[in-house]
């Protein structure tokens, strides 16, 4: 392998490469499909084919295994997936950022936002900056913090939102951070069947008793509640698991159970009399972050973004 990632590199150093067929060799890896490659591309089948085969005869190299059923990558597809995903990604935002300052677009920053953080957050991520610049257009979507990171690396994204991980690639910067403190809550209907105050052996207790919806464990955020948790002695048997904030409260209040979320989360929910907030001795507190690339000077309009952010 490593003998093969030698020679690539040294055979992109050293030739020009097709950047339409690299475009076209990236749609049948996220296809695994030539026919519906071909169709996003507008060719036929067989056109989209042929830039395959051509591809592969330039490099010398089998990319992608035919067979009458399916499509599958090569050791060497997959190098070459992975690495030329960051090319692309940057000679398209070279070319939204070349447009953006000298052509007559509107500039477009793309935020991606952890399914982990609240809508309640949202105001504060977009409101200043629609007064302060109008002109910019904003491309939001929800995604897992690993996606995130992912996208950004290859220039599908500008800006991240999201509960870091230990350890961070070392092509993303964080810009901003703060804290987000947490609050145990149930059903106020829940509580008022019971006494009126309780010891805090007994709340243990009675907390290990009530089904416990949680978010997700696969997140950055439910692994770190769950370590919090046990630092705590808290039992917490998920009976369900969602990846949402904002349901768990909706279901929390409904009667479905016990559970912790942001506090800055509960702001946004209009029955508030519905909910109560239990006391807690040493709250969970998690940490958010703003990622971007890691860039000598970030572009004018991301930067101004950023700096319009209010927590």
């Amino acid at each position: 392998m490593h003998s093969l990632l030698h020679y690539m590199h040294e055979y992109l150093s050293r030739k020009p490469f097709d950047l339409y067929a690299l475009h076209l060799f990236h749609l049948v890896v996220r296809h695994l499909s030539f026919t519906k490659a071909a169709r996003e591309a507008g060719l036929s089948q067989s056109a989209m084919t042929r830039q395959m085969q051509a591809l592969e005869e330039r490099l010398g190299i089998d990319l992608i295994n035919r067979t009458t059923r399916s499509v599958e990558l090569t050791e060497a597809g997959r190098f070459l997936a992975a690495e030329s995903a960051r090319l692309l990604g940057g000679v398209s935002a070279t070319l939204e950022s070349l447009q953006s300052a000298f052509g007559s677009a509107m500039p477009l920053i793309r935020v991606g936002v952890s399914r982990t953080v609240s809508m309640a957050y949202m105001p504060g991520f977009f409101h200043a900056n629609l007064h302060r610049n109008p002109k910019l257009s904003c491309q939001v979507s929800y995604q897992s913090s690993a996606e995130i990171m992912t996208a950004l690396e290859e220039h599908e994204l500008d800006i991240g939102v999201l509960c870091p991980p230990r350890k961070l690639p070392r092509t993303l910067a964080i810009t901003h951070r703060f804290k987000d403190t947490f609050a145990l809550i149930v059903s106020q209907a829940v509580m008022d069947q019971q006494p009126k105050a309780m010891r805090p052996e007994r709340l243990l207790q009675w907390l290990a008793d009530k089904p416990w919806l949680l978010i997700q464990e696969s997140s950055t955020t439910g692994k770190q509640l769950r370590a919090w948790l046990k630092r705590q002695r808290i039992a917490h048997q998920p009976t369900m698991e969602l990846d949402s904030f904002d349901l768990i409260i909706n279901l929390v209040a409904s009667g479905m159970g016990v559970s912790i979320v942001p506090k800055r989360a509960l702001a946004l929910y209009r029955r508030k009399n519905a909910i109560c907030v239990l006391p807690m001795t040493k709250p969970f507190v998690r940490e958010l972050v703003v990622l971007s690339r890691k860039h000598r000077k970030l572009p004018d309009h991301v930067a101004g973004f950023i700096e319009n952010i209010l927590f």
